[in-house]
């Protein structure tokens, strides 16, 4: 389809056409028209389906905006994009701040100018952003005063820098309140332009860019959500991703607008602090990860909670002990889900009746997944390989070799070990490079946290393989205690014999004050292997 990009920097970087994955648009939702902009879909198609009047944002302050007021305000940030900035369709446009409100009509505002969204994190580091914006030849930064600092810092050569949130008169803010009023005309982006570009969360240490298309912001909205979650207008959204991991943009911005819904955007979103504005702001539906569940189990009895009616769980493993934990403590069955940056959101999943815990799911509708070897034939049930994916999203590299590793005769092949049950439920069993070999025998890491977090004093649990002369590898287990608790290597060791076949037992423990992760939440295995 004809590109309505001046700038044509994304497409011409695109994989060529014969390493993509299949995509398949086999549900009527899936049907996009050629030409579509999903900026405006999301938020002018919204609000002529729901009305202006409806909440759309809400802040830990208690500051409303509704969908009349994100309309107004994304129309006159797109005017200033391309009147006062020059932002043409195509260009790359950095976006980093705290999560809220103006963060995400930034984005929405790029999304309707025809722009290319790159959203970084708040926390990243100026080495970081430097590395981004050579990557992706960003030209336009949108970026919060509070952390101007580090991106000036970076000295990307042509980097024209905005901030936002200030008080000074080239503020983006200020700019859009001198501006014109009238409606932003959205630019006629084609369905298959690139509409953002996502870093992966660095949990190899080596970002990839991930470039997705208009009417992928739409299919995640149309698959997962609508099918899995199933959201009502009525629904609050909140969680702790930030905007930057698509983990977040989804569940954050993208689904409850394609809901007619509205999200609670909170700058800090730890554990401590999500638990009272769960119930100060009466939020229905929250997306966090396993490790956030687990913290918050230990406190959740002295909040209400009796609003929350959904809540998503993906980043990294579920433990079939946490699941348990959270629903006798609350009542509320966790919708378990994996996803990854390259396909933008869930893909397997299952929610109320359906869900079993200890498994992630059954394929969404609109995806397909298998279980194939090294080979990519597919295996049987209930044998072990590796997954996967297709379906009307697809991993697209910007300019990067490993294409060709992730996307395998149409597949996307997630680099994770599964196995699929003889009901089609899907089974995490680890990472393919996580599963450990000692004196002959597999032993899958994730199995092994699991049976410590069962541990009454053990609050975060990670294994990994430590390389051995005379075993090859051997069991080394990371763990955190609970506040308070001391536990031994002798405790811990005579509970997983309990617990665990002999040789699956770790034959070293380490205690940490915390384990190294993301923002996410998601466990960075490769720094503990650095420690060793």
């Amino acid at each position: 389809m004809p590109s309505a990009h001046a700038d044509t920097f994304a497409r011409d970087h695109l994989p060529p056409a014969h390493e993509w994955p299949e995509l398949l648009f086999q549900l009527p939702e899936l049907a996009y028209p050629d030409r579509l902009n999903c900026g405006a879909e999301l938020l002018d198609t919204t609000v002529a389906r729901f009305g202006a009047d409806r909440p759309a944002f809400r802040t830990g302050s208690g500051e409303v905006w509704s969908y009349g007021d994100l309309l107004e305000r994304v129309d006159r940030l797109a005017h200033v994009l391309t009147a006062d900035l020059g932002v043409v369709p195509g260009n790359r446009v950095l976006l980093r701040g705290p999560t809220g409100p103006w963060l995400a009509a930034c984005w929405l505002a790029v999304m309707k100018a025809g722009g290319v969204a790159v959203t970084v994190l708040a926390q990243q580091r100026s080495r970081e952003l430097a590395t981004v914006c050579e990557m992706a030849r960003v030209g336009h930064a949108l970026c919060h005063t509070s952390v101007v600092a580090d991106l000036a810092a970076a000295e990307v050569p042509g980097l024209r820098i905005t901030p936002y949130g200030g008080e000074d008169p080239g503020d983006l803010l200020r700019l859009a309140e001198r501006g014109p009023a009238a409606p932003y005309r959205a630019v006629d982006t084609s369905a298959d332009d690139v509409a953002l570009i996502a870093f992966t969360s660095g949990t190899t240490g080596r970002p990839k860019g991930c470039m997705h298309f208009h009417r992928d912001l739409l299919a995640v909205a149309d698959t997962f959500s609508r099918q899995i979650l199933r959201p009502r207008p009525d629904d609050v959204f909140a969680g702790s991703p930030p905007l930057g991991f698509t983990f977040g943009l989804g569940g954050l911005v993208v689904f409850p607008l394609r809901a007619g819904a509205s999200a609670l955007l909170l700058e800090q979103a730890g554990p401590r602090v999500l638990l009272p504005a769960l119930a100060e702001h009466r939020v229905t539906v929250l997306f966090t990860a396993p490790t956030a569940y687990r913290s918050m189990l230990d406190e959740a009895a002295g909040h209400d909670l009796s609003a929350l009616r959904r809540c998503v769980s993906a980043g990294e493993n579920l433990p079939a002990a946490t699941w348990q934990d959270w629903y006798e403590r609350t009542g509320l069955r966790i919708i378990n889900g994996i996803g990854a940056t390259e396909l933008l959101h869930i893909f397997i999943s299952a929610a109320d009746a359906d869900i079993r815990p200890g498994t992630t799911g059954r394929v969404v509708p609109g995806w397909q997944a298998r279980v194939v070897d090294h080979e990519g034939r597919e295996v049987a049930d209930e044998e072990p390989g590796l997954l996967a994916v297709r379906g009307p999203v697809g991993c697209r590299y910007l300019a990067d070799p490993r294409q060709a590793e992730y996307v395998r005769d149409g597949w996307n092949v997630t680099g994770d070990t599964y196995v699929r049950d003889r009901d089609g439920y899907f089974r995490y069993v680890a990472r393919a490079d996580d599963m450990i070999i000692s004196a002959g025998y597999n032993i899958a890491g994730p199995e092994v946290e699991d049976a410590l977090l069962r541990h009454p004093d053990v609050v975060e649990a990670a294994v990994i393989g430590r390389p051995d002369e005379r075993r090859g590898q051997i069991v080394v287990a990371y763990t955190v205690a609970r506040e308070g608790a001391a536990p031994t290597e002798e405790d811990l060791r005579a509970f997983l014999r309990a617990e665990l076949a002999p040789h699956k037992c770790p034959r070293s423990f380490v205690f940490l004050p915390a384990l190294p992760r993301t923002a996410t939440g998601k466990l960075q295995r490769y720094r503990l292997r650095d420690l060793e």
